[in-house]
């Protein structure tokens, strides 16, 4: 709990991995033609188009005779054992749910590069804001490029949301039974969020994969990012460990004492709180500060 948060490496590591994603990402086409190619000549020749179009490399030639070069190769590569290194390396910040477990790391980095993601939005948003009113030259990608990050970004942070037991749940009838009925509430929910995960990727499966993202569906903009092609699968991957993370948190909680769950603040978020704005109740960078302090002077004289 007293361990440093904050570090350079915890910045560093989730970054890169951003960048590594979306490397990897925009050139799945290539991989797309190297390990599942398409026996429609047609289908295949599109996708050699769509490749050809967006490749940010192109004078590289790919390796084993493919269309994947070093770059991509290095970008697949390095999003496993960046994600090793982040879950090892990160240290759970003091407003996080502390009573984690090994197997919460990939949920909690996750969240680092959820939040890496967040910034990467914030900034591209901010560009296009500068480009459009204070030059007059707006671009062709930031709103889809913030669209498609936005969409990443709410589907990842379920999963943070999740390992940090941060979802939307009513208590009101929770709170009022025996831990044996909630441990039996939670089995249920848990249960049901299982039959969901199934369902979606039952009835999704074919559609996405075999429509959306074997045929590289992209959003039909002038920037035309593949927004279809990657978005809808990542859905029918993230549910799936969002009910994992519901399992194993199920199984780290069952043995927990129960919580009653109110709208006060904890003796911990209180004592923040005072550090935040001072013990006087103002804090030190509160820009009224001054003006509060001379009326109470005036009044005192």
């Amino acid at each position: 709990m007293s361990e440093k948060t904050g570090t350079w490496i915890e910045w560093i590591v989730p970054f890169v991995f951003v960048l590594a994603a979306g490397w990897f990402v925009w050139h799945l086409p290539a991989f797309i033609l190297d390990f599942l190619p398409s026996e429609n000549e047609s289908l295949f020749s599109q996708t050699v188009a769509i490749h050809q179009s967006k490749d940010v490399t192109p004078n590289l030639p790919g390796l084993f005779g493919g269309f994947a070069d070093v770059v991509d190769w290095l970008a697949l590569i390095a999003m496993p054992v960046l994600a090793i290194v982040g879950m090892r390396t990160f240290r759970v910040a003091q407003m996080e749910f502390q009573d984690w477990s090994g197997h919460d790391r990939f949920g909690i980095f996750i969240g680092r590069v959820t939040m890496m993601l967040i910034l990467a939005m914030t900034g591209v948003m901010l560009y296009e804001v500068f480009l459009r009113y204070a030059i007059e030259e707006p671009t062709l990608w930031a709103n889809e490029l913030t669209l498609w990050i936005g969409g990443f970004v709410f589907l990842a942070s379920g999963l943070y949301a999740m390992q940090q037991r941060s979802h939307i749940r009513i208590f009101i009838i929770y709170d009022l039974l025996p831990r044996n009925l909630q441990r039996a509430c939670d089995v249920l929910w848990t249960f049901l969020l299982w039959v969901f995960a199934a369902g979606l990727i039952f009835g999704s499966y074919q559609q996405v994969f075999a429509i959306k993202f074997y045929r590289w569906e992209t959003f039909g903009t002038a920037f035309d990012p593949p927004i279809p092609s990657t978005i809808q699968p990542f859905i029918l991957i993230i549910i799936p460990l969002i009910a994992l993370q519901a399992a194993l948190n199920l199984i780290s909680d069952w043995n927990a004492e129960a919580i009653i769950h109110t709208d006060e603040p904890d003796q911990e978020e209180l004592e923040a709180l005072k550090r935040a704005v001072g013990s006087d109740g103002v804090g030190d960078m509160d820009v009224t500060r001054s003006s509060i302090q001379d009326t109470t002077a005036k009044g005192d004289k």
